[in-house]
């Protein structure tokens, strides 16, 4: 059996985050909306209704991610641990406890999940409502004041250095060098372990006290994407020319940015550009004193303006522009330099091959039973199954009714949640480790662009044949 490789491992972790947060996504944009409209510098102060924030941060915000890590974990039974052991935290706790409740919640989740499984069919008949009740509150109780006392100060401290550190950087103008972690991270599909484990936390403690913070903005920039596709769409070659366009609009407008990731991994030069414009745009928010009121998920130019409080428009359009500009500007340079010919351009499709084939050798069937057998449903699959796994299926579905392809079922999923009854699962190439991990009897078809796979039209090649 093989053992998953680090980067999996971090990938899988970044995928739990993210579906801890994505949910109450919407929470958290009420509470900015909430934030920039009626506290005291907000567009239309209100005393009355800015008396909300205060709580809606400290205890609505943390709660509802506890809830969610207890229940992903341990299920309705978990997602009550998990909101008894936060509870202890906030209240034990000087700052909102987004760290300690994404660590607090599948803690619960896991604890009654350990408890029900040792007294599984050891309950005495008549007897199983009594036990499950007092089981949840003896260890629910134990867990909040596990909390109060011990787990809330450590989380608070480990906060409060991360915050130290990053407020240092800020302090001597070297912000912008977050992006020499930030940009590699992403195209490695690692970007949700530093957006929900460190920048959103961070973000929103931050905008609790001035009501935007600029930790929002580190990660989410759209404007090195588009200025990296807008460089491949003048300066690329044939097949990067071609698909680069209708990847700029949806990455740009529709917030997707898994969409850039397969250009910078065919040319990893142009990291060199990615890098150049996220610190260019930090630079520049820095400089307006520039921040947002939440977390833009998805990373959406309207999402970015949504979210963008009084007083900020400038600095966030203008950081944005100017990521744009310099990453356009130094990728095209790169692109200008590159004497590859289309065939070396195009490899990806060569190591694509492989990793299918690769794919196919399972234990448990061979490739030829794989393509042989009837396939009804197609899972596409990513980090956190609402972005680019998304498009995706939209994208396939379409082509089947172009093609009179009825009765097959696309949805899109995260990669641990696709379901077991799928025939075909469709990952990008570099989550495809972790997918044969969570899917180890399942035919995995690894993919390099979402809009136009040479993998995907083999894919309705032999939907048409059947």
């Amino acid at each position: 059996m093989n053992t998953p490789s680090t980067r999996a491992r971090v990938q899988a972790f970044g995928g739990f985050l993210t579906n801890m947060v994505l949910p109450n996504i919407g929470a958290f944009i009420a509470w900015g909306l909430l934030t920039a409209l009626f506290i005291p510098s907000g567009w239309i102060p209100n005393e009355e209704l800015a008396q909300i924030v205060g709580p809606a941060i400290k205890f609505l915000l943390p709660l509802l991610l506890a809830i969610t890590g207890g229940r992903m974990v341990g299920g309705q039974r978990g997602a009550v641990m998990g909101a008894i052991g936060a509870i202890g935290l906030i209240v034990g706790s000087d700052i909102p406890m987004f760290l300690g409740a994404m660590v607090i919640g599948p803690l619960g989740g896991l604890v009654i999940k350990k408890f029900d499984k040792l007294i599984e069919n050891r309950i005495p008949a008549g007897f199983e409502m009594i036990v499950n009740n007092f089981s949840l509150g003896i260890l629910g109780f134990l867990l909040m004041i596990l909390s109060f006392y011990f787990i809330g100060p450590t989380i608070e401290s480990a906060n409060n250095l991360v915050t130290s550190a990053i407020e240092a950087l800020v302090a001597t103008g070297l912000l912008p060098l977050l992006s020499l972690i930030n940009e590699p991270a992403k195209v490695l599909f690692l970007n949700n372990v530093i957006d929900q484990g460190i920048y959103y936390p961070l973000g929103m403690q931050a905008a609790a006290e001035t009501g935007k913070s600029i930790y929002f903005t580190v990660a989410s920039n759209p404007g090195p994407g588009l200025g990296l596709l807008l460089a491949f769409t003048f300066f690329g070659k044939k097949t990067a020319r071609r698909t680069a366009p209708g990847a700029m609009i949806i990455h740009f407008f529709g917030g997707i940015h898994e969409l850039y990731f397969p250009y910078v991994l065919m040319k990893p030069l142009t990291i060199i550009g990615m890098i150049a414009g996220g610190a260019s745009g930090i630079a520049v928010f820095s400089l307006f004193d520039a921040g947002l009121v939440a977390g833009p998920s998805p990373g959406s130019i309207f999402a970015y303006l949504g979210l963008t409080p009084k007083g900020s428009f400038i600095g966030i359009i203008s950081g944005v522009l100017v990521a744009t500009v310099v990453t356009f500007l130094v990728t095209a340079f790169i692109l200008k330099l590159d004497k590859s010919s289309e065939d070396e351009d195009i490899s990806d499709s060569v190591e694509k091959s492989k990793a299918m084939k690769q794919a196919g050798k399972k234990p448990s069937t061979s490739s030829q039973k794989q393509k042989d057998q009837e396939i009804n449903t197609i899972s596409f699959a990513c980090d956190a199954g609402a972005g680019s796994s998304a498009m995706g299926a939209t994208t396939f579905r379409k082509k089947l009714q172009k093609n009179d392809i009825e009765g097959m079922e696309v949805k899109h999923y995260r990669i641990e949640e696709a379901p077991e009854h799928s025939d075909i699962i469709v990952v990008h190439e570099d989550l495809q480790e972790r997918a044969r991990r969570a899917h180890p009897d399942k035919e995995i078809i690894a993919i390099s662009n979402y809009l136009n796979d040479p993998a995907l039209e083999e894919l309705m090649d032999r939907l048409q044949k059947k």
